[in-house]
């Protein structure tokens, strides 16, 4: 089986439990919380950065679009929620998020992001994982990309949607 470290495609997804920021306000969150959804988990390194809130923003706007496919995304940096609170609470015309429809997780002892293999040796931030967990909480999909480039949200639907298919039909021959 093919997989990064310790993970591995079509294994289970590392658990983890996070202190995270949900319409405005701090909720501890499980991944275990989603099981019987797909989850698109994603990492990127620090808030107020220039490309972070481009693609939090996209996903936080196309989240009724993940959950009409029983599809849950969740947003994840080293930041505090302290930071991912006052990033929110930013207009976005100031380099902020505004309102979010996503959780923005807390993973401020790098924690999470060491279980899944995209810490950035040295420096405390997670280069731009993302992975899409199925309804059995196992790993199905695993990128990870270098710090300046974003990931394709409507990719990411293709991808979760291409999964489901398949899980639900078979591989087709």
């Amino acid at each position: 089986m093919a997989g990064i470290g310790d993970l591995v495609l079509a294994g289970p997804a590392p658990q983890f439990e996070a202190q995270a920021v949900v319409n405005g306000e701090f909720k501890t969150i499980k991944l275990s919380d989603y099981k019987g959804k797909y989850v698109v988990l994603f990492f990127y390194p620090l808030d107020f950065t220039f490309v972070c809130p481009t693609e939090i923003i996209a996903f936080s706007e196309h989240a009724k679009e993940f959950r009409d496919i029983n599809c849950e995304v969740l947003a994840c940096s080293t930041d505090s929620v302290f930071s991912h609170l006052t990033w929110v609470n930013t207009p976005r015309k100031q380099g902020g998020l505004g309102q979010m429809n996503i959780p923005l997780l807390a993973d401020k002892n790098a924690e999470i992001s060491k279980k899944y293999g995209c810490l950035k040796p040295g420096d405390g931030i997670a280069f731009r994982g993302l992975y899409i967990i199925d309804d059995k909480q196992n790993l199905r999909q695993i990128t990870i990309n270098d710090l300046p480039v974003g990931r394709s949200v409507e990719e990411t639907l293709r991808l979760v949607q291409a999964f489901q298919f398949t899980d639900k039909h078979g591989e087709g021959k």
